[in-house]
């Protein structure tokens, strides 16, 4: 399987080469004051997989208000679109921004992360594994 996706303004492209390892809500409030919603959905792929283009990506380096652990949040410079972010505390493992794919005609969510900080009024997804924090190890 071959991924791609974009940034909105098209400065950032991205390639994987791999399936994703898992498809993921991210209900951690860093997730949701990042992409201005009430979670996050990224698919977990090999980072080495992961190939990025571009000369606007930029990175902001955050400390996990919850994982407390630096997470680098890579964006398009130009027009602020979230691509993909990497946890120090898991490495060799990249989380890219769903929305972003070019085709998202297959994305399903299985996994819920950070549950305990999701909003009140967002259902559990029916048949999805759901965790309090992250993916136990």
């Amino acid at each position: 399987m071959k991924l791609d996706g974009q940034c909105l303004c098209g400065e950032v492209t991205y390639t994987i080469d791999s399936e994703p390892k898992f498809t993921a809500l991210c209900h951690c409030t860093d997730c949701q004051r990042q992409t201005g919603g009430a979670y996050s959905l990224v698919i977990g792929v090999d980072d080495e997989k992961l190939k990025i283009t571009g000369d606007a990506v930029k990175t902001f380096i955050t400390v996990g208000s919850e994982h407390e652990t630096n997470t680098n949040r890579s964006f398009c410079g130009e027009c602020g679109s979230p691509i993909v972010g990497r946890i120090d505390a898991m490495p060799g493992l990249a989380f890219v921004k769903a929305g972003t794919l070019n085709d998202t005609s297959w994305l399903k969510p299985t996994v819920e992360v950070w549950c305990r900080s999701a909003q009140p009024w967002v259902e559990a997804l029916p048949g999805a594994e759901r965790y309090d924090g992250d993916i136990p190890a």
